[in-house]
């Protein structure tokens, strides 16, 4: 891809030909850059990276599969932040379980005036999670991330418990 006048130039060829082998990587780098932001395909180190940069819920110890489901979903969990269904998802995604959540809101729809109104009269949120094995360390975990996804108003409590076990059929 030189001009004509270096073709025949060794210094230049063998200058060119370094300087191929010193911007390949970055070539390839840029040429594969749509891949390093999709959690699907990047490498794990770029993916525990981007985990921090788009702000997923992780902590660093959660297998490769629900790190990138967690990466993947981070933009979708910033959208239903407060809600009953985005606690939900942020702990299925932490935990690998479904979590039991006990609220006091309720909505309620009336054709009369002065009804009375649903739920309870001091807000309350309570989250039990069921797992296999849990670790000392999985109820500080839970309280961090319901404080970050509950809704700011809202007191919470949380609660990690063994799961029941469940025989296994002949």
């Amino acid at each position: 891809m030189l001009p004509a006048v270096f073709a025949d130039d060794d210094l230049a060829q063998r200058f060119v030909g370094g300087l191929d082998d010193v911007l390949a990587p970055i070539l390839n780098v840029l040429d594969c850059l749509p891949a390093y932001f999709d959690p699907a395909l990047a490498p794990v180190d770029f993916t525990r990276w981007l985990a921090c940069w788009v702000g997923a819920e992780t902590d660093g110890t959660e297998p490769e599969p629900r790190l990138r489901a967690a990466v993947a979903a981070a933009a979708y969990l910033h959208r239903v932040r407060g809600t009953r269904r985005g606690l939900a998802e942020a702990v299925r995604l932490a935990f690998g379980v479904e979590p039991e959540i006990e609220e006091s809101g309720g909505s309620a729809w009336s054709a009369r005036p002065l009804g009375p109104f649903p739920g309870d009269a001091r807000p309350h949120l309570h989250v039990t999670v069921r797992l296999p094995d849990p670790g000392p360390a999985d109820e500080h975990r839970l309280d961090a991330l319901v404080a970050a996804a509950r809704p700011a108003h809202m007191p919470y409590t949380v609660k990690v418990t063994v799961a029941e076990r469940t025989p296994k059929r002949r």
